[in-house]
């Protein structure tokens, strides 16, 4: 189900710019949410890999890594069936009437960035694709999504797409993705009734069936291994039962701001974790009744920007960092500054030190942010 890529234009294009059915019934969306595309692409075409795909040398899981460790998180927590395999990245909607979500308290890694009228949308991954859950509400596609999702050679979940620059990303880099505007409701993807009933919007009503994902992939023929360059953890990580704290400055409490739309963490010294906030009340799964927790929180400050002559205000945003890409790195109620860099559309996000070595991060659950320059700010 691929077509065989063409990378290196689509990353010239690209390198130019570069919280119901668990709940009381929300308010709809304002009009300043953003307007969701009505265009949709196919899935691609299954892609071997090549050594185009990725300007990073290959890397190997250390010997002292156990088999069933999760390349995501550094822990040992994999289930049989998914050790060498690939993740799975799913895109969330994070606006006020879209809330609760589910299904993201699973997730390893989430991301948020900006959208139109700077509200923003997660993108959570889990690493294990045989215990992914049920997933709601469900999203489209921003260009920048799939191509951090593709530096850990996810496969991309998404509900519809913007019919332009993510339209063209996704075929141009031949990823395997799942769009719901493409399969339809039914086997793979469906409305929440209780959230219909509710009176929520039908665009926040999507539900991806995560429950599903081994038997989706198998059906498509899409490949399930991980690619060997994509062997080792996605990031380095300390020592297994190590925990370590920044050298910085004490940081208890982190707001990130993203212009419309913010989120807070305050740090739990039992726990060792930091917990989230949507804005500023508890970020909640109304499936699991958890507040969203992570070990890490990592703010990276990029170039944004409107799209010039876009009229729905659809973003750039600079995905590739760089020697002087700044960046924040906060965990153990400390935070200190770092550089950040992805090399290439296929490559992994890295973070550095002030040295310029590859940072250590805690093992656990992370946050990755990207936003504007300043708006991240800490208390001790």
């Amino acid at each position: 189900m691929k077509k065989r890529i063409f990378a290196l234009c689509s990353a010239l294009l690209l390198s130019l710019t570069v919280f119901a059915g668990c709940g009381s019934k929300p308010t709809e969306e304002s009009a300043t949410s953003e307007p969701e595309a009505t265009a949709t692409a196919a899935p691609t075409a299954e892609a071997e890999s090549s050594a185009a795909e990725s300007t990073a040398e290959p890397t190997e899981a250390p010997s002292t890594e156990p088999a069933n460790v999760n390349l995501l998180t550094g822990l040992p927590t994999l289930t049989d069936g998914a050790i060498g395999k690939r993740p799975v990245a799913v895109m969330v909607n994070n606006v006020d009437a879209a809330l609760p979500q589910y299904g993201i308290s699973a997730a390893d890694l989430i991301f948020e960035l900006p959208v139109e009228y700077d509200l923003t949308r997660l993108m959570a991954v889990y690493g294990d694709y045989t215990q992914v859950p049920d997933v709601c509400s469900v999203r489209s596609c921003r260009y920048y999504y799939p191509i951090l999702a593709v530096g850990f050679d996810a496969v991309y979940v998404h509900w519809g797409i913007d019919p332009t620059i993510a339209t063209e990303t996704i075929n141009s880099m031949e990823i395997d993705h799942f769009d719901a505007d493409y399969y339809g409701t039914g086997k793979y993807f469906g409305r929440d009734k209780d959230r219909i009933n509710a009176g929520y919007a039908w665009e926040h009503t999507g539900v991806f069936y995560g429950t599903k994902v081994p038997e989706m992939l198998e059906d498509s023929n899409v490949r399930t291994d991980l690619k060997e360059d994509k062997m080792g953890t996605a990031f380095k990580f300390v020592e297994m039962d190590k925990n370590a704290a920044p050298s910085g400055e004490e940081a208890k409490n982190v707001r990130v701001d993203f212009g419309a739309n913010y989120s807070t963490f305050s740090y739990d010294a039992d726990k060792h974790v930091y917990m989230k906030n949507y804005q500023n009340k508890p970020h909640m799964d109304c499936k699991t009744n958890e507040q969203l927790q992570f070990e890490n929180v990592i703010v990276l400050e990029a170039d944004i920007s409107l799209r010039p002559n876009d009229v729905d205000g659809h973003k750039l945003i600079n995905w590739e960092g760089g020697e002087n890409a700044k960046g924040y790195y906060i965990s153990e109620g400390k935070m200190v500054p770092i550089t950040w860099s992805k090399a290439g559309m296929y490559d992994p996000l890295k973070f550095f030190d002030a040295n310029g070595n590859e940072l250590q991060l805690n093992r656990g659950k992370s946050y990755i942010a990207f936003t504007y320059a300043g708006n991240c700010k800490v208390e001790g």
